[in-house]
């Protein structure tokens, strides 16, 4: 397997870390998404929605969206509960992430880390980061009563919400605030075959 990633993107980092927790072997490929690398037409042949990841197969099939490509890989593996109610509640929390956490947690990482804060994007970062700190006050409420997000053990729920809450603080956010969240990320770093967001060392050429 390719995938093809920004090795900064949180979005990328979920893959890359259940693809360690599994032991999977697979291949990087790195595109610096802020000079336009994921635009030119040989990366949009893999995804003409022009962004990474990209989980590129042995047999050339090409899956994008962080969330979908989580799903296919737990599929048959304890990090995909076989409760359906359960999944549901995975299916639930990862929704959560990608309409109310991801676009405001991440884009304030994102403008003051990696791309630059303009003055559109200032205009919008105080917004921002009141509706980030909305879905931390969510998780810190669950968390406090909840080792993970579901079935009390570690699914690709607490993975794809891990991958920007971690990085939160470069996004200006106070995570001392919730310390319910801190010690659910504390456990998730914890867990056997863990790899940080920089680390790309689990690839195999």
């Amino acid at each position: 397997m390719i995938l093809h990633d920004y090795l900064p993107s949180g979005n990328g980092y979920k893959i890359r870390l259940l693809l360690s927790l599994l032991g999977q072997s697979y291949q990087l490929k790195s595109y610096d998404i802020v000079k336009g690398e994921s635009r030119t037409a040989e990366f949009l042949a893999l995804n003409p929605n022009g962004k990474i990841p990209v989980l590129e197969f042995d047999d050339g099939r090409c899956l994008a969206e962080s969330n979908a490509v989580l799903f296919y890989l737990a599929q048959g593996t304890p990090f995909w509960p076989q409760d359906v109610w359960q999944q549901a509640q995975v299916i639930k929390w990862m929704s959560f992430e990608q309409y109310s956490h991801e676009p405001n947690i991440a884009s304030p990482r994102f403008w003051l880390t990696h791309a630059g804060v303009t003055a559109e994007r200032q205009a919008q970062l105080a917004d921002k980061q009141q509706q980030g700190y909305a879905a931390l006050a969510v998780m810190e409420q669950h968390l406090s009563q909840h080792d993970y997000f579901v079935a009390n053990t570690l699914t690709i729920a607490d993975i794809a919400l891990y991958a920007y809450t971690h990085v939160a603080e470069e996004g200006g956010f106070d995570l001392q605030k919730f310390p319910a969240v801190l010690a659910w990320l504390e456990r998730v770093a914890q867990v056997n075959n863990y790899v940080s967001i920089n680390d790309d060392s689990a690839r195999v050429s």
